[in-house]
């Protein structure tokens, strides 16, 4: 008897620990080098917690970005840091200054591997998923997260070569389901802002060439996934670089009409992901 009781305690501790572990805070806030930034200013009030973050994706790369590029994805100063953290935080003031919505300031890096961190963030973003390599473990676990309800928005990758690498990729995730042009009329575009008359937004790039595109990449695409109630769980930012929109709002350099309109669409998504 006595060691049925204790077997009976062990598998009440064990289920107790279970719900207690439901409930955790997600890991504790981490800044990492960047491709571009190393040290950026931590906002005083990056502990106080918010009903929405800017969740960046992790990834594994094909190849790394940049002279300071670094093979140990896992660790920063790899493609996935790209405009980070500079662009995160950024859109999140501008989330805070434009609706409601109660926004921690600073952003949570999101590695597809932490048990189930990836839960807790229903909007994830990736930047040049046009180099990105998820292993078989990460492709099925970004398929249970939209699929649980997640909204994920990639960006800054461009032309033919960079869109074969990120479809590869997506179809793995998704065979069954198709990539489409998102309608003018999509719900997404107007959550917040009316965004039928969009343009291509570029990157930072465009302060030194005057160009808009990248490699052949010359027509923006606004394309996305739907689940089955017809729900963006997708949202495909081709040819443009929202991210750098988003970094470079404050810099007088950089067109304030492609930040406008960077920022507009970032604060739709944002809406209609919490909303749909």
């Amino acid at each position: 008897m006595r060691l049925r009781n204790i077997l009976v305690a062990v598998a009440v501790a064990v289920s107790l620990l279970g719900v207690v572990y439901a409930f955790q805070h997600p890991r504790p806030w981490v800044e990492y080098p960047g491709i571009e930034y190393e040290r950026f200013p931590i906002p005083p009030d990056y502990q106080v917690p918010g009903e929405w973050t800017f969740a960046r994706l992790m990834y594994p790369a094909i190849r790394v970005q940049g002279p300071r590029g670094n093979q140990d994805w896992q660790h920063g100063a790899a493609n996935w840091t790209m405009d980070y953290p500079r662009s995160d935080r950024h859109l999140s003031a501008a989330i805070r200054r434009l609706t409601r919505i109660q926004v921690r300031s600073v952003e949570q890096c999101i590695n597809p591997d932490d048990g189930d961190e990836i839960y807790y963030f229903p909007f994830l973003y990736g930047v040049e998923v046009g180099y990105w390599n998820l292993t078989d473990d990460q492709v099925a676990k970004m398929r249970e997260f939209l699929l649980r309800g997640g909204f994920f928005m990639c960006d800054d990758f461009h032309g033919t070569r960079e869109w074969e690498v990120f479809n590869a990729k997506m179809q793995k995730i998704f065979p069954d389901r198709p990539i489409v042009d998102l309608d003018n009329d999509a719900p997404i575009f107007h959550t917040i802002y009316d965004l039928q008359e969009r343009y291509q937004v570029p990157g930072e790039q465009f302060v030194h060439t005057g160009q808009t595109f990248e490699h052949d990449g010359y027509v923006p695409r606004w394309r996305g996934i739907y689940d089955d109630k017809g729900r963006v769980m997708v949202a495909i930012c081709h040819n443009m670089d929202l991210g750098d929109s988003w970094e470079h709002a404050d810099n007088p350099e950089y067109p304030a009409h492609f930040s406008d309109l960077g920022l507009r669409i970032g604060v739709n998504y944002v809406v209609y992901a919490m909303t749909h």
